[in-house]
């Protein structure tokens, strides 16, 4: 049976050729105001009404009015604005599906925040400032404060996707890895721990990686308690989104010497206006949400969205299933 396929993905001429061919079968209606951001959130659209499916960034309300919707695939990994009771409770309730691409965007964020645990132990972030200013020639001090990643302890927030993509590339250098997740189930690549655990894994950990989503329960969650907890020499990352930190206790403490470094993917707001103070907080080092970024990413979206289609079609199992 032909189904009625709508989206509001602005996609590659490639992805655009993919997605049109892998849905020939059926009826594929474009949304009018499409976008390129997977960031951004859709505009309420008339056409959803008649949609079976629905792939992009589809307006939660147009969804929940529309009795006849079957299954929505986020192009994104988050989906703060869908993840209500009302939302994920209504489909739940019909029996609709609800998918995220979460696994499309796991592996570059676990490149991207291994990448910066090699550049601090490596120096290659102070070496590539000397090569911008003045150009001095720092061998003693930057040999000798290169750290090893091997042996040393990495504290996860937050364990999905991203969290055990990163775990296995963590795995070559021998690494104690702990992973915060409100389910206790075990896992082989890291140490699962629940939050009365995580005043002693803090006070352990050289590095504190930050993948939490944004939600009421996660607000400010790194707040300034929490690093408190932290080593002076320990390290802190944030590739989840923004609002999970207390910005201003995090600048304090990289201004007060409690905290070594942080890098930052995502903030409050994006983008981070000029002269915000993190742009010049000490060692604070920041890239513009581009940690899920590859060359690729609009056809790895669509096919992501057209292999979850034939498992719709066949009565298969949902990659990356949130409801």
């Amino acid at each position: 049976m032909a189904l009625t396929i709508w989206t509001n993905g602005k996609f590659s001429e490639e992805a655009t050729r993919l997605l049109e061919q892998g849905t020939r079968k059926h009826r594929l209606v474009t949304s009018e105001v499409a976008t390129a951001s997977v960031l951004v959130a859709g505009a309420s659209d008339p056409t959803l009404l008649e949609a079976d499916i629905a792939f992009g960034q589809p307006a939660p309300e147009d969804c929940l009015q529309n009795s006849r919707l079957k299954w929505v695939e986020v192009t994104s990994a988050g989906y703060t604005r869908y993840d209500t009771d009302v939302f994920l409770g209504g489909f739940r309730a019909r029996g609709a599906a609800f998918t995220n691409a979460c696994s499309v965007f796991a592996d570059p964020c676990a490149q991207h925040l291994l990448a910066m645990l090699l550049a601090f132990g490596r120096q290659l972030l102070p070496s590539y400032r000397d090569q911008l200013t003045d150009q001095s020639w720092h061998y003693t001090e930057r040999r000798y404060d290169s750290r090893l990643l091997t042996g040393q302890t990495v504290v996860l927030l937050g364990y999905g996707a991203i969290g055990r993509r990163f775990a296995e590339l963590l795995a070559p250098f021998r690494m104690k890895v702990y992973a915060l997740r409100r389910t206790g189930r075990p896992e082989t690549a890291v140490e699962v721990i629940g939050e009365s655990d995580l005043p002693r894994v803090l006070a352990e950990a050289d590095h504190v990686v930050n993948i939490l989503p944004a939600h009421a329960s996660t607000d400010c969650y790194v707040d300034a308690r929490r690093l408190a907890l932290c080593r002076p020499s320990a390290r802190f990352y944030n590739v989840g989104r923004g609002s999970t930190v207390d910005q201003v206790a995090l600048e304090e403490a990289l201004r007060a010497g409690r905290l070594a470094s942080a890098y930052l993917d995502v903030m409050e707001p994006e983008p981070l206006p000029p002269g915000h103070s993190l742009w010049t907080a000490p060692n604070c080092y920041i890239t513009p949400h581009t940690a899920g970024g590859r060359h690729d990413q609009d056809e790895a979206l669509v096919g992501h969205f057209l292999e979850n289609l034939a498992a719709f079609e066949g009565g298969g199992a949902f990659r990356d299933r949130v409801v």
